[in-house]
């Protein structure tokens, strides 16, 4: 996975892959190992969030298509991206780690395979622009 968001002119590091565990082991330990939430430093997370999102009391608006609502945060390290519908997409320092970890009350997710993958699955690589989806 190569993620390469538009505040840089340089990928950043690929997320590790799992290590398969040897052949012999137990089934449902490797399937309880298999199904855990990618953590650590190479992780990425995402979160829709459908709503207005305003920081330090200031609405956020995409600057390419005007959009208010229906955004998808990025959580890579220690970084938070706000992705819109229309593609567009910008590092936002306003948005820490722990308010992402705060905005999570979703127990279980969906994994995916890259980032771009699962930017096409959620509708934020472009082909929804200018549409909300409620």
């Amino acid at each position: 996975m190569t993620l390469v968001l538009r505040t840089t002119n340089r990928p950043a590091e690929p997320t590790p892959v799992l290590p398969v565990l040897p052949a012999g082991t137990d089934p449902l330990l490797q399937l309880e190992y298999e199904t855990q939430p990618p953590s650590g430093p190479g992780a990425t997370r995402c979160l829709s969030h459908p709503r207005e999102l305003a920081l330090r009391g200031i609405p956020v608006m995409c600057t390419a298509c005007r959009a208010r609502r229906d955004w998808l945060l990025i959580n890579y390290g220690r970084n938070v991206w706000v992705c819109c519908r229309c593609s567009n997409q910008w590092l936002e320092p306003e948005i820490s780690c722990a308010d992402f970890d705060a905005l999570i009350a979703i127990p279980d997710g969906t994994t995916y395979p890259s980032v771009e993958q699962g930017l096409a699955a959620l509708g934020f690589d472009g082909a929804f622009a200018g549409t909300y989806l409620d």
